[in-house]
């Protein structure tokens, strides 16, 4: 899985990493582990947390508009 960070929370992990001397690439899976243990699975919950996301609807739509264009990749090629 790849994520992507905007470039002020990239950078935030790239001193992360420098400060403990870590991989930004470790510090992030242990970040995401640990937010998804912690997340409650409730579907209303999930969807506040994503309407806070700048543009994530916007995106959604976009990787949409690929797909239905024949640009995507069918999950079974991953």
């Amino acid at each position: 899985m790849n994520v992507v960070l905007d470039e002020s929370r990239a950078l935030k992990l790239r001193r992360l990493g420098e400060r403990t001397h870590t991989s930004p690439g470790t510090i992030a899976r242990s970040l995401l582990s640990t937010a998804l243990d912690e997340a409650d699975p409730d579907p209303r919950t999930i969807t506040a947390a994503l309407d806070g996301i700048d543009g994530a609807w916007e995106d959604a739509i976009a990787g949409l508009d690929e797909v239905r264009s024949g640009r995507g990749t069918p999950l079974d090629e991953i």
